[in-house]
């Protein structure tokens, strides 16, 4: 792992962050994705739609300078949420713990949420490194492995610090 750092998303960054969300190995693990990953037009429209809204902080990713993956922030219902999506050429290098931890560090709304599949282990380390804790757990389709297939999935939460902590 080199430098670390988030910025804002460019038009330039939007085919990397395409090919990044296709990795089948990366939808297997994140599971919870868009019903046809492999969709461009769908993915354009999505990606338009989240970077308009403001409710939504949409960060890429750097290791050095380059490209390897997208963070964020936004809003569901009264929640807000997390999320980092690491490209597979940079996975185990610990780049999304701290592009979590980056993250974290500019979203002062608490509790934070996050919401993760059950097996893909290495979201789950680093969330949990960066504070969140498991705050329940329930089977929920995984469009992205097909619409019969339900995948434990797991809310995690940051909470706020206690005063005096």
């Amino acid at each position: 792992m080199g430098h670390i750092e988030l910025r804002d998303l460019d038009d330039h960054d939007l085919d990397a962050v395409f090919e990044m969300t296709t990795d089948a190995d990366a939808v297997a693990l994140a599971a919870f994705t868009a019903d046809d990953p492999t969709d461009r037009a769908a993915f354009d429209a999505w990606i338009a739609r989240e970077r308009a809204s403001r409710s939504v902080a949409l960060h890429a990713v750097t290791d050095d300078g380059a490209f390897v993956g997208i963070a964020a922030t936004f809003a569901v219902g009264d929640d807000r949420e997390a999320t980092v999506w690491i490209a597979h050429e940079a996975w185990g290098r610990g780049v999304a713990t701290e592009a979590l931890r980056l993250l974290v560090a500019g979203e002062p709304e608490r509790p934070l949420f996050a919401r993760l599949a059950a097996h893909d282990a290495a979201a789950i380390a680093a969330f949990e490194h960066n504070g969140f804790t498991e705050v329940s757990r329930s089977l929920q389709f995984a469009p992205g492995l097909g619409h019969e297939v339900e995948v434990e999935e797991i809310v995690f939460a940051l909470m706020p610090a206690l005063d005096g902590a």
